[in-house]
């Protein structure tokens, strides 16, 4: 059984958050995601359901058009389809660990590049999701 060394995966990017890999086979991949204070995930809608372990500092994680707010020991579980994005709203660092089954395609991670290129935590909307019709080559999620 491999242990997931959280300390080793812990890094901070000045730009965007930073989501460090620790394990992934064919069903699951397991980050551990840094944020600086306003740094966020984009709201995107990937056909995987996530579990959201808040390790340290606190934040906003959006699921859907509800806002729970979360901070160390608490964690939140969001299905498949459902659009959803992590903020560091609260003016300090947000450390967690994301479970996502099945991972996300590089194409639904398309909404996430476009919405950290353009600094927008809440991408518009075509037709009630994420517009997902553009692709580009920016890194998004790490």
């Amino acid at each position: 059984m491999p242990r997931l060394d959280i300390d080793e995966a812990r890094a901070y990017d000045g730009d965007a958050f930073s989501a460090n890999g620790v394990f992934r086979t064919a069903r699951t991949k397991v980050v551990y995601a840094c944020f600086e204070p306003g740094q966020f995930i984009p709201v995107h809608a990937p056909d995987s359901d996530v579990v959201v372990d808040v390790r340290s500092g606190r934040g906003l994680v959006r699921a859907d058009e509800s806002d729970h707010r979360v901070g160390p020991g608490d964690a939140v579980a969001v299905e498949a389809g459902t659009e959803r994005g992590i903020l560091a709203d609260c003016g300090e660092r947000l450390e967690a660990l994301l479970v996502t089954a099945p991972p996300p395609t590089d194409a639904e991670h398309d909404p996430v590049r476009r919405g950290l290129r353009n600094d927008e935590f809440e991408p518009p909307v075509s037709g009630g999701k994420p517009d997902e019709a553009s692709a580009d080559g920016a890194e998004g999620s790490r």
